[in-house]
């Protein structure tokens, strides 16, 4: 009797937990239409339709300032150093700057907004990025910058050196 008991408690646990996670893929999606939408009138707004291009159907845009002068070979671990200006679209607040330091990262230890944009250029190229939050911090706010929930990220960004 107690076995029985306690299969039926766990089929009705894994019942409730698929539920769950259906209601977390449904906010994933609903948030995303948001996102894509502010994203969207941000571009028109700007007058960017011209220049801005999307990565697949990820909703990650990016507009190519300077193509760059060095071909590179992106991979997750190639290391890049890079200048940028991270702010939120719909504010335009800064939350992050390189500043006069130029900081160095793996390419598989960025956001993946970054991982899909930074290799549309070349070495000493510039980019911009326009960020949903799927691709950015998601449903996590960050407190030590400043980001609420669900934010859409804008980077300036510098690709000042590449290596593998």
């Amino acid at each position: 009797m107690n076995r029985i008991l306690l299969i039926l408690i766990l089929v009705v646990v894994g019942l409730a937990s698929c539920k769950k996670g259906f209601d977390e893929a449904e906010q994933v999606r609903q948030q995303g239409i948001v996102d894509d939408k502010i994203i969207q009138d941000f571009i028109a707004e700007k007058g960017l339709t011209a220049t801005a291009k999307r990565i697949d159907t990820t909703g990650v845009y990016y507009i190519v300032v300077e193509p760059g002068t060095v071909n590179a070979v992106f991979t997750n671990s190639t290391r890049i150093i890079v200048d940028y200006t991270g702010r939120v679209l719909t504010t335009g607040a800064v939350f992050s700057e390189s500043g006069t330091f130029h900081p160095s990262y793996t390419l598989g230890e960025v956001i993946r907004g970054w991982r899909l944009g930074i290799p549309q250029i070349k070495k000493n190229g510039k980019v911009r990025l326009l960020i949903p939050s799927r691709y950015a911090y998601g449903r996590f706010e960050q407190p030590e910058l400043g980001l609420p929930a669900n934010s859409v990220l804008d980077f300036d960004i510098e690709l000042l050196d590449v290596t593998n």
